[in-house]
């Protein structure tokens, strides 16, 4: 999971905490808020009641015919005054929820009960509100609650994905472009990403400072490789011309002849070996150009015609189907040696009587070119360590492993992606897939 949605998460769920939370203490607060207002309400206007109460208004409400003010004809408020035995005293107003039946209804209300002394004349004044008002009020408070918590909710969220983002943005620049898409160290850019975060800083000159030692040793590993295949090349020269001389040596015994050859046939794989190393030193090393322009078609055509008599003698099938001319800026002999190489295993691990089909063409602007047999294939531990020197692709064939290690380091030389798909008994097809084309 990426940092940047565990922060998100994180982020998510304590913030849908805080709101529940808030949210249930709101809830459960709602009525006790609700009675206070609603109570407020009842002794505002018991204020303003005894304060504008005059004798025909006393009189209108003792008379019992109007039980509610005029102008609340849906019942939500009544006003009842009482006249009272004369040794009542004066009492603070209580407010209290009781069932009331007015004109046939019956109801709760929430009512303000008050005595007082008009006059010389004791009062007892009701004032009563009906709590469906009330529930409906706080209905309506709980809805938009709960629609401002959740649209503030969804804002917070948003934003601290945005910011997360950018807060995160230089550490993806960090990984995307110091490591990604680095494929070889020599080729590392060491400028540092901008940034105000002081991690993504560290992070950065580590990464830095790993990539020079790594580059400090790639170099040295090559260099090494270069000189000692070098330096052997000189003994192994004149080993094969001592042993050749041996073999010019009259009345020479058939089993000292027959070891000299053996050992002649060792020295040459030996050469071939440290050539092959050479070649891998020398392309990675980029010790080639590339300014030549090679048509794969007449380059196929010409490593045919070095490889016919190998795929006759195993009575191979060659089939080709390059629907495009493609041409292709770079390195003839290195090009030439990369599909020789291909060309050479195809015939080499394939079955007798089998068959290699050849096609190019142009997708998405690119050109691929596959190169199929039904030979004996390889299992998926191989096929992973297709790429690596001195693994062979069939440990029952003899070979050094370097043959593909050879098309890789060529195929990276040019820009070329080479993919290989490969099942034991069914066959082995690689794929090259060239540069963009325009």
């Amino acid at each position: 999971m990426k940092l940047q949605v565990k922060f998100s998460l994180y982020n998510a769920v304590t913030k849908i905490a805080i709101i529940v939370i808030l949210g249930t203490i709101i809830l459960f607060s709602l009525d006790r808020i609700a009675y206070n207002q609603l109570d407020n309400r009842l002794i505002k206007k018991k204020g303003k009641i005894i304060k504008n109460l005059n004798d025909a208004e006393i009189d209108s409400l003792l008379s019992n015919e109007q039980t509610f003010t005029d102008y609340n004809i849906l019942k939500e408020e009544f006003i009842i005054l009482t006249d009272i035995p004369d040794n009542e005293v004066d009492s603070d107003a209580k407010i209290i929820t009781e069932k009331r039946e007015i004109e046939g209804d019956i109801e709760f209300y929430r009512i303000l009960n008050y005595k007082f002394l008009y006059h010389t004349n004791w009062y007892k004044l009701e004032l009563g509100e009906s709590m469906t008002a009330l529930q409906s009020i706080k209905n309506s408070i709980r809805f938009y609650m709960l629609v401002v918590l959740f649209v503030s909710l969804l804002v917070t969220l948003l934003t601290d994905f945005a910011f997360t983002n950018f807060l995160l943005k230089p550490f993806y620049l960090i990984i995307d472009k110091k490591i990604n898409k680095v494929d070889d160290p020599t080729h590392f850019n060491y400028q540092n990403i901008r940034t105000n975060t002081d991690d993504f800083k560290i992070l950065d000159n580590s990464i830095n400072s790993l990539m020079r030692k790594i580059n400090t040793l790639f170099a040295l590993e090559k260099q090494f490789i270069a000189n000692v295949s070098h330096e052997l090349l000189t003994p192994i020269s004149i080993l094969s011309t001592r042993f050749e001389n041996m073999l010019n040596t009259p009345n020479i015994p058939v089993e000292h002849e027959n070891k000299i050859f053996a050992s002649l046939k060792t020295l040459n794989r030996l050469k071939v070996i440290i050539n092959s190393l050479l070649l891998i030193s020398k392309v990675e090393n980029n010790q080639y150009l590339k300014t030549e322009q090679i048509n794969i078609k007449e380059e196929l055509n010409d490593i045919y015609d070095d490889l016919e008599d190998r795929i006759l003698d195993k009575n191979l099938t060659y089939k080709t189907d390059l629907k495009n001319d493609f041409n292709f800026i770079g390195n003839k002999a290195l090009l030439h040696t990369l599909l020789i190489n291909i060309l050479n295993n195809a015939i080499k691990y394939n079955n007798a009587g089998g068959e290699i089909i050849v096609k190019g063409e142009i997708k998405d602007h690119h050109y691929n070119l596959t190169i199929k047999d039904s030979g004996k294939g390889m299992s998926d531990e191989l096929l992973n360590n297709a790429f690596d020197r001195f693994k062979r692709g069939n440990t029952e064939e003899n070979g050094f492993g370097l043959g593909l290690a050879i098309v890789q380091s060529i195929a990276k030389f040019h820009k070329i992606k080479v993919e290989i798909d490969s099942e034991e008994n069914r066959g082995t097809c690689i794929s090259l897939i060239f540069p963009g084309t325009n």
